[in-house]
């Protein structure tokens, strides 16, 4: 069993915000796939299914973003699913709207989120970065990522979690290159374009 974790911050006020993105991609798969109905445990809601040939288990922490960790170490302690087979779906400020990048392991980037889980069950989890772009001031971030996305960023946010899922059966089988490859050429056509470059000229 594969766990599948999205991150976000539980209660309706939050539901649109920038940092839920990671709930919002586990409820698409969850409902693409046909799993189970969403239950209240681990301190948090989970539903089963299976994506592809690989069962699942998708889990929500309800103990807000940063305490992530909690919810995650209760899971893959009851059902003994080691690190390696965590995947943990989360914002990425450091990359542009609609971008994603997955990694296993490595620094956090001062996410409070895989901090959490980085203390829980360790180092040696998959991130699934989902890029949400950055305000371009650090002392804006924590505003920014407890905002709602505009209106208008569902012209790339829909396209996005839409490829996200169809690819993941790539991404359970263990071929992230190839979930992301396939994720990347789904949403080609709906990624922002990244603001050209200032040439000044003296």
């Amino acid at each position: 069993m594969r766990l599948l974790v999205g991150l976000g911050n539980p209660g309706s006020s939050y539901v649109h915000n920038r940092h839920n993105i990671g709930f919002m991609a586990v409820e698409r798969i969850a409902k693409a796939f046909s799993f189970g109905p969403w239950r209240a445990r681990f301190q948090g809601h989970v539903c089963e299914g299976s994506v592809g040939e690989t069962k699942v288990l998708a889990l929500k922490p309800g103990t807000f973003m940063n305490l992530s960790g909690q919810a995650v170490g209760e899971a893959s302690r009851f059902y003994k699913i080691e690190p390696a087979d965590i995947f943990v779906m989360h914002d990425e400020l450091e990359l542009e709207p609609g971008r994603l990048k997955v990694k296993q392991g490595g620094g956090n980037a001062g996410h409070n989120g895989l901090k959490s889980i980085d203390a829980h069950v360790g180092l040696n989890t998959w991130r699934m970065r989902m890029g949400i772009g950055h305000p371009g001031d650090k002392n804006l971030v924590s505003g920014y990522v407890l905002q709602d996305f505009a209106k208008s960023d569902g012209a790339w946010l829909d396209p996005f979690l839409d490829a996200v899922t169809t690819a993941l059966p790539l991404m359970m089988e263990g071929d992230a290159n190839k979930f992301m490859t396939k994720v990347s050429l789904l949403t080609k056509d709906t990624t922002p374009k990244p603001p050209a470059p200032i040439v000044q000229i003296d």
